[in-house]
Formats: C-alpha cells, structure tokens, sequence
C-alpha cells in the first residue's frame, strides 16, 4: 500500500512539472503586451506586440528547467531528489510573479530595446497588457510551485529510476553455485562462459590468468 502510494505521488509530480513547463512555453510564445510608439510629428504612431518571451524572458527558461526537471525527479533520489524539489517550486515562483505582473500591467519592459527597433531612441512608449497569456503563465506557476513542494515533502520515499534498472543477473562465474543453491544440477562451464569470465576480471583490475580469478 504504502510503495502504491509513493509512486502516485510521484506520478503526480511528475505531471506537474511537465503540466507547468508546457504552458509556461506556450505562454512565452504568445502576446503579452500591446505596445503603442508615439513618435515626433509628423510621424505617426506605430505599435508592436510583445510576447512573453520578450515581455519576460524568465518564462521561457523556467518553462524549459521545469520540464527538465520532470526527467530530473525520477534519476536522482535523497537529497538530490530535495534539491530538485527545491528548484522547482522557486521555478513556480517566478513563473507565478510574472504572470502576475503581466496580468495587471506591471512588467518593467525595456522600453530602449523597443524605440530601437524603429530608430527612434527618443519615442514615447505605452504599454497595455494582453490578460490572457500572462494568466497562463500565473496558472503554470502555481501548478510548479505544488509539484516542487509535493518533491520535497515526500519525495525521499519515492522510488529512483536507478533502482528499478539495475541488474539483478547472476555473473556467469556464479552460476553453477548458484544452481548447487538451488538444488538443480549445475550446467557445465563453456568456453563461452570462460571467455566472459576473463573480460570481466579485466574490466575490474584483474589478471585474467590467475585460476584464483577467474
């Protein structure tokens, strides 16, 4: 019950950190402000559309750490596990924040980046927020910061990737022991077996030619 319940939490978590750093990309890449260039007569205004990358480029890169660390969650286990919890709900943070910020029209856009692209450094620059992407972004946010909380509260009781993939074979050295254990007759060495044998002692520092070793 209790290993049943452990891996729905970390189902959970997981969907969380890949549910949040999908809309966070999304939201990156869609408006976030209308913005109006007043320019010296007789020149007429002009206006550009700014997206969330550009309104508020931590999106983006919270949006990406955040779907690395969905794969991240399952590698590593204890305090690494912790860690990545850590990163995650501050990721929510800021994706949060700005969101916020973007909703109600507080971002602090680099007003010199836009007047540039037109030449004119001296233009007046008005900005109106486009609601419904930044709140995107608000809603990735609070998702992440969930997930990243649920990571450090439980997930040193989660099972790690590492666990569920390691060998379990018996060295082929070991198997007609193996087998006595068993009460099944032990298969006769092959020079297959043999051969096997000797690579292995290699690969731990071994000489293949000592009986006591092989």
């Amino acid at each position: 019950m209790a290993e049943a319940s452990s891996r729905r939490e970390l189902t959970v978590a997981l969907l969380g950190c890949a549910l949040a750093g999908g809309l966070a990309l999304s939201s990156s890449s869609q408006p976030w402000a209308d913005v109006t260039i007043t320019r010296r007569a007789p020149l007429p205004p002009t206006a550009e559309v700014l997206t969330g990358g550009q309104a508020a480029p931590l999106v983006s890169a919270c949006g990406l750490l955040l779907l690395a660390a969905a794969v991240a969650v399952i590698a590593v286990r204890g305090v690494g596990r912790v860690v990545v919890g850590v990163l995650v709900t501050l990721a929510g943070g800021v994706l949060a924040w700005s969101g916020l910020r973007g909703a109600t029209g507080g971002l602090d856009l680099d007003v010199a980046d836009v007047t540039d692209a037109v030449g004119l450094g001296r233009a007046e620059v008005t900005a109106d927020p486009v609601a419904g992407w930044p709140v995107l972004a608000l809603l990735a946010g609070v998702v992440g910061v969930l997930a990243g909380l649920l990571v450090v509260l439980r997930g040193r009781r989660w099972p790690a990737m590492g666990r569920r993939y390691e060998r379990t074979g018996t060295p082929a050295q070991q198997r007609p022991a193996a087998a006595a254990r068993a009460g099944r007759p032990a298969r006769p060495e092959t020079d297959e077996d043999r051969h096997q044998a000797a690579w292995k002692a290699l690969d731990r520092g071994d000489d293949p030619t000592d009986d006591r070793t092989v």
